[in-house]
């Protein structure tokens, strides 16, 4: 049985939904001569970590006390007295997570970033030169300035982040083949955005933008601030990931990203119930505007990251209607990769593209895709 050791950083949803998927497939696990060995999981406060990393383990009944108590909103201290593990918050938790990551420099570990924090890339750096594998479902440590890029992906083989883009669809995994094999990569469109994607499709039937965009609140499609979603930003964390497995050196204020909202109605500037009432309707005669121009182009709206030879921005395109973004309906994925072979017909990717389990799943799918690295 092969022992791989993980260390997980970020409790929410996400990191929550991984603990559970890795507990349900212990037996299937088994089955293939692999064991995932949990050796710690910090949140932005605190830590809980097995006092020998390099051969304990949080037990399974652990890990789901730990999804059980963060799911409460309570924090991980209340563990400081379970008798199986060490616990640390405050100042001292980056330093001691180094500490781990220093620990499997002889034998490995696996360091799992399932937060949403831009916090974890100087700790993600380090334990890369200790020769860590690292996999990633945030996207900000693939979206800092270059020279912070160019280390982390120095060693690309231990690295894995296919949840960074499209949850779990393999959209990384195929552009990867693609590259490998000296098929050049000339254009990619994709939209990745659930939340855009539904909005966008909703609109599209002739609802008015302000009542799509509450009702995809309202169903939790969104974030709980909704500029969050329609400033573009997550799209265009994206489409950034994509266009540097491409090659192209650009960070994102070479980016063009266009807000589905203007700065006057910025969370800066209006309060989140003003704009929800006041601020939403004074936008639906613009966008109904440019749905009318779009259909009398026999085309329809989406809004899509577009990487080309000389561009790489997110925004509302028009697309034909019979493509398979044209066709995209509620809140998949769909990105569509043009290269030499696909150039007619490109490859088509389309599914689920948000969501706890699907994000945790394909996570889970990466830690398994590095096991043949460790002893």
């Amino acid at each position: 049985m092969k022992n791989l050791p993980v260390f997980l950083m970020g409790c929410g949803g996400v990191g929550r939904q991984l603990f559970q998927h890795i507990v349900s497939c212990r037996s299937l696990h088994a089955k293939q001569g692999l064991h995932l060995r949990v050796v710690g999981v910090c949140d932005s406060k605190s830590l809980v970590v097995v006092a020998d990393v390099l051969t304990a383990e949080l037990d399974d009944s652990f890990l789901l006390e730990v999804c059980r108590v963060k799911s409460n909103g309570s924090s991980l201290l209340t563990l400081a007295n379970s008798g199986v593990c060490q616990v640390f918050s405050g100042p001292e938790v980056i330093q001691k997570v180094i500490d781990i990551g220093l620990l499997g420099k002889s034998t490995g570990l696996a360091f799992v970033d399932c937060s949403a924090s831009a916090e974890t890339i100087g700790v993600l750096n380090q334990v890369v030169d200790f020769g860590c594998c690292v996999v990633l479902a945030n996207k900000k440590p693939l979206t800092v300035p270059m020279e912070d890029y160019d280390k982390l992906v120095s060693q690309p083989r231990r690295l894995r982040h296919e949840s960074t883009v499209g949850a779990g669809l393999p959209v990384i995994a195929s552009l990867n083949r693609i590259i490998s094999s000296g098929d050049p990569v000339y254009r990619i469109i994709g939209s990745l955005s659930g939340t855009l994607g539904y909005v966008m499709s909703e609109v599209e039937d002739g609802k008015p933008f302000s009542q799509v965009v509450n009702a995809a609140k309202s169903l939790g499609y969104t974030e709980p601030d909704p500029r969050d979603d329609l400033g573009g930003m997550d799209v265009a964390r994206k489409a950034l990931i994509l266009a540097r497995l491409l090659g192209r050196r650009l960070n994102l204020d070479n980016m063009k990203i266009e807000s589905l909202y203007p700065e006057e109605m910025g969370p800066d500037v209006m309060p989140l119930e003003d704009f929800l009432v006041n601020g939403l309707p004074l936008l639906d005669q613009k966008i109904e505007a440019r749905i009318k121009q779009a259909s009398a182009n026999g085309n329809v709206l989406r809004y899509v990251c577009l990487i080309g030879d000389a561009r790489c921005e997110v925004g509302i395109q028009q697309v034909p209607k019979d493509s398979a973004l044209g066709r995209l309906r509620g809140s998949d994925n769909v990105v569509e990769i043009y290269s030499r072979c696909y150039e007619k017909q490109p490859l088509v990717i389309q599914g689920a593209g948000a969501g706890n389990d699907t994000t945790a799943a394909g996570v889970l799918a990466d830690i398994l895709d590095i096991q043949d690295l460790f002893p």
